[in-house]
């Protein structure tokens, strides 16, 4: 399924072409809005291809094709702002494109924080990431992946019974971002995953589960058997699952739930939540809100990672740098917007982190769920129940529970609940079995206490 070298050498040789040309076009239209008396300009065009693919039960459900382009443009005349975007690249929808956005300007507030990035801070050097990597991957080879991952899982055992079915997906996209300062940054890369989710049943009781991959790169993509096998596996480990009664207790978020987890903390320190002061950690900066040991860092510039890139959405370069050192907050998550709110600088997160990391301290699942001894395992979490503003925190829960360092059974139908401020600075360990299939690449998260909310008839004995 890969492409030979001269068949990617020359989808490259075409990229680049078309990075040209839309490059191009970007530079027109931010020349045509000067003309036109805009102080300021940022242009984006994007262009996306993709192939995805879902199968369930044997058949094929759905088969897509996709194509997509657009282009979005944002003036500024006086700190008005102004947004406009169109998938049509000819001249005459590009003209109707600026008016619009023109037209939107003169109705808004003028803002003292509005405006381009600073132009000292925008990225002038752009090493290669190792992002793109188009293979030969087409529609049948596709069914086929999804097909055998699938069938993986139906496989494990007879208790399976059926299936939420299996996909494959592929992406590539490349595009250009542009602004008034004369910047012009040029991104590319193609993503690729696979996934299944089965269902199992045993006395009337039913459990699903699923499992996934996703890389940069095909080749590096976990097998289909594979990742079929490790979904049948999962929800086979749920059948017989039970409540517990309310208590307290240590939880283990596997790797999976940790990124959500500091993903909490991420939006917490973000410049939107901070300038509406609808954050816990307001004025937080500087101050000790984890354990010594942590460390949590922005790492942009990894080969072949999901959240690589040489600049931020405003073209801003983006750095290696800390989030958390010693335990402490060193910075917030800043655009140049909301930087100017709070009268401080971007750090070259205008769209989010980048491949945020989370060094562990300890060794691997096993070895935690030994330290915790006993407790709650938790894989999969339900509800929206985060408060940013607050801090409150309670989701509802499934799992397994752990006695003297061994998985007792699997458990479901709980709540487990705390206060994020708390549930930081009482975090015991980080795992290293780390997940590196997100932006947020983290292992298990092992917390000292939270409160489980179990049925007032749940299980008693030996999980007591």
């Amino acid at each position: 399924m890969n492409l030979t070298v001269a068949e990617s050498s020359a989808l490259e040789a075409t990229t680049r072409t078309e990075l040209d040309r839309i490059s191009e076009i970007a530079q027109d239209v931010i020349a045509r809005c000067k003309a036109r008396g805009v102080d300021q300009v940022e242009v984006g065009l994007s262009v996306d291809a993709g192939l995805a693919v879902n199968v369930r039960l044997g058949e094929v459900e759905t088969l897509e094709h996709t194509r997509d382009r657009g282009l979005s443009l944002t003036i500024y005349t006086g700190q008005r702002k102004g947004s406009a975007s169109t998938a049509d690249l000819d001249e005459r929808s590009i003209d109707i494109t600026i008016d619009q956005a023109l037209a939107i300007a003169r109705y808004t507030e003028a803002d003292a924080a509005a405006g381009l990035a600073d132009a000292d801070r925008l990225a002038t050097i752009f090493p290669d990431l190792d992002l793109w990597h188009p293979s030969a991957l087409d529609a049948a080879t596709a069914i086929d992946m999804a097909l055998a991952c699938e069938a993986a899982a139906m496989a494990v055992d007879a208790r399976i019974s059926n299936s939420e079915g299996a996909g494959m997906n592929f992406a590539r996209s490349y595009g250009v971002y542009a602004n008034s300062h004369g910047f012009c940054g040029r991104e590319y890369g193609t993503r690729y995953s696979i996934s299944c989710s089965v269902v199992a049943g045993e006395d009337d009781a039913m459990q699903r589960d699923h499992y996934y991959d996703g890389k940069r790169a095909l080749g590096d993509l976990a097998s289909a058997q594979s990742i079929g096998r490790e979904a049948g596996l999962r929800t086979i480990a749920r059948l017989g699952a039970r409540t517990l009664s309310t208590r307290r207790a240590p939880v283990i978020l596997s790797a999976e739930l940790g990124r959500g987890f500091f993903g909490h903390l991420v939006g917490a320190v973000s410049g939107g939540s901070l300038y509406r002061k609808a954050s816990f950690l307001l004025d937080a900066q500087g101050q000790q809100i984890f354990p010594r040991w942590m460390r949590i860092h922005e790492q942009p510039h990894i080969q072949r990672a999901p959240g690589s890139s040489n600049f931020d959405d405003e073209g801003v370069v983006t750095r290696a740098q800390e989030l958390i050192s010693d335990g402490v907050l060193e910075r917030y998550v800043l655009g140049s917007y909301s930087a100017r709110r709070l009268g401080l600088s971007s750090t070259g997160n205008a769209g989010g982190v980048h491949n945020l990391t989370v060094e562990p301290n300890a060794g691997n699942l096993q070895e935690l769920f030994a330290a915790m001894g006993t407790g709650l395992y938790v894989t999969e979490l339900l509800g929206q129940g985060v408060s940013l503003l607050t801090g409150d925190y309670s989701r509802g829960a499934a799992g397994f529970w752990v006695e003297n360092g061994k998985i007792l059974h699997p458990v479901h139908e709980i709540t487990i609940a705390g206060h994020l401020k708390s549930m930081f600075a009482d975090l015991v360990a980080v795992g290293s079995d780390v997940d590196l299939r997100g932006n947020v690449r983290t292992g298990p998260v092992y917390l000292r206490e939270m409160t489980i909310a179990g049925d007032s008839g749940g299980a008693q004995g030996e999980d007591e």
